[in-house]
């Protein structure tokens, strides 16, 4: 049986008849320990008063406006147990030596990565004061600066040269590419700027208020942003979404040298290295492989796991892993980097594991073994926000954290870190704040590799399922039987698409080959449309297209596909 507490005002030293400026809890709502449950503000400082003990709040006994001092009841709680905690007085708190707030906002927004300004815009669509602050100096965080962006307009830069080379053996021979880094560096970001300016301009038609500089929590409603110039101001907010993003993880060790770089380094192409090793065969140290490649580096990989991109299907994944061996100088599966010795020659590399290399000399070392999230990095714990011990931000569906009217979105969240979850988190974030009902209930979310070829996979694995137990039907189509894909002189991927073998519905689906990426979204929306192999099959496509392999694979399944011979089983 629960006991019931009483939840009262504490200490507060030399101040009575205090203002209670916001109620965080209403009945029902269950708390954990130390959540805020009122904050008060005195003309010097604010401070959160929060739960002695986990449980769920009966009934509330003050409301905004009212003035409360020591021992004033706040509300009765229904404790789950565990041990209760003593709050600190007022004059005890740090909190109340946090300034009073030079600004305030009905919403503030922690992070301009996609995720944040769609959340920003968004909320300002439905009538919301918003703040944004970003540390970039434009807006679209990693993902538009040094990330997703620059990164595919790279991508496309190696796929030109190629596609020019690959051409050759066809009766079209091109000169050898003359590779002009500081151009190609000036045609990325002027890519990038165009994006970043017209965020700027939605900023500006919204009359979204944007502030350069890193946000930190002062308490449950004040942030501190500090500036370039080392400035401070303290932003007053009702309610705030964290989109704080992640950063490159790093291999403890590593030199501190020019030559070593993470994934934003390499965006920059100080130059161009002749040999290039890449630690991490993840999606991102694969699509930069790729475009080193194409910019002429003899680039090797090495991955500690025993396959390319872990996790992912290994069928999905052999058409890369073949491409990739028949282009660079080496592929390590199943190796470790054990050191990186830095000399006037270059990097010296020694290397641990089955088949591992004697040490190699290396002109460029990129490191891409993850990223993590920036969950400790934004002073979570003055707000009385809970972060787990990896550094992300638990969240329900509603994109609330553990204290009510502060949210969290995009990669300092979870897995998986990817731009176009955060936005759809961003949209449920904003509209929940500003009163909607709004949940994220997204059936999947897709994944792509933007390598070459591209690989993309959506829903339910084969690889999960084996794990889980879970049978699969499978349809899948060879390129090598697409018109479209011998046309294009790339015929190395298929289509496959997995079925529940009663209900005949689409559970998931991965394409390898050439534009995959753009493919995958019919996966995806069948998906949520609980579309069957029928209705994709009987769906007409147009001929000849990449497109069309998605309907050959739901007839391969469905036995009506005559593209092929599939014998009747």
């Amino acid at each position: 049986m629960s006991e019931l507490l009483e939840q009262r005002v504490p200490d507060l030293g030399d101040f009575s008849d205090v203002e209670v400026i916001e109620v965080l809890v209403k009945p029902g709502d269950r708390v954990e320990r130390e959540s805020p449950l009122i904050t008060l503000e005195t003309d010097k400082a604010t401070m959160d008063v929060p739960a002695t003990a986990a449980g769920v709040i009966q009934e509330v006994k003050v409301r905004k406006g009212e003035r409360v001092s020591k021992d004033s009841l706040i509300a009765l709680l229904a404790s789950t147990g565990g041990d209760t905690v003593k709050i600190p007085s007022l004059s005890e708190t740090v909190v109340m030596a946090k300034p009073a707030a030079d600004a305030s906002t009905q919403l503030l927004v922690i992070g301009a990565g996609p995720g944040g300004y769609t959340a920003a815009f968004r909320a300002a669509d439905l009538g919301l004061a918003v703040t944004l602050v970003d540390r970039w100096p434009q807006l679209g965080g990693v993902c538009l600066n040094v990330g997703c962006i620059p990164s595919k307009a790279l991508l496309h830069a190696a796929r030109v040269i190629e596609e020019a080379e690959s051409m050759s053996a066809h009766g079209i021979k091109f000169q050898a590419p003359e590779i002009d880094a500081a151009a190609l560096k000036q045609w990325k970001d002027r890519v990038v700027g165009k994006l970043t300016a017209g965020l700027a301009n939605l900023a500006r038609q919204r009359k979204v208020t944007v502030i350069r500089g890193t946000a930190r929590f002062a308490s449950a409603h004040r942030a501190e942003v500090t500036g370039e110039d080392g400035r401070t101001q303290v932003i007053g907010f009702e309610q705030c979404i964290i989109a704080a993003g992640s950063e490159p993880a790093r291999i403890p060790g590593l030199p501190d040298d020019a030559r070593v770089v993470d994934s934003t380094g390499a965006l920059e192409l100080a130059g161009i290295p002749k040999r290039f090793l890449v630690i991490g065969g993840g999606i991102i140290g694969l699509e930069m492989a790729c475009v080193y490649d194409g910019l002429g580096s003899e680039v090797s990989v090495v991955e500690l796991t025993d396959t390319l991109m872990p996790g992912t299907d290994r069928d999905l994944v052999r058409p890369l892993e073949k491409r990739l061996k028949s282009r660079y100088a080496a592929v390590l599966t199943g190796t470790k980097v054990t050191g990186v010795a830095a000399s006037d020659k270059g990097l010296t590399v020694t290397f641990e594991g089955k088949g591992a290399p004697k040490p190699q000399l290396y002109d460029g070392v990129l490191c891409a073994v993850g990223r993590v999230p920036n969950g400790r990095a934004i002073g979570a714990e003055a707000a009385g926000v809970t972060v787990d011990e990896r550094g992300y931000v638990p969240v329900d569906r509603q994109m609330r954290t553990n204290v009510p009217h502060i949210f969290a979105i995009g990669d300092v969240i979870g897995q998986p870190m990817l731009a176009h979850k955060a936005t759809h988190e961003g949209k449920v974030a904003a509209e929940v704040a500003a009163g909607q009902k709004s949940a994220f209930d997204a059936r999947v979310i897709p994944s792509v590799a933007y390598t070459d070829p591209e690989v993309a996979w959506v829903g339910v694995t084969e690889t999960e399922a084996q794990v889980l137990g879970r049978k699969l039907g499978r349809g899948q189509f060879p390129w090598m039987a697409s018109g479209r894909s011998l046309a294009l002189n790339r015929d190395d991927g298929f289509t496959k698409l997995l079925f529940d073998p009663e209900t005949h519905r689409v559970v998931g689906g991965g394409i390898v080959g050439t534009n995959a990426g753009d493919l995958i979204s019919e996966v995806a929306l069948a998906i949520e449309m609980g579309a069957t192999a029928a209705d994709v099959g009987l769906t007409v496509h147009p001929h000849p297209t990449l497109s069309e392999t998605v309907a050959f694979a739901a007839e391969a399944f469905e036995g009506t596909l005559t593209d092929l011979y599939i014998p009747r089983k």
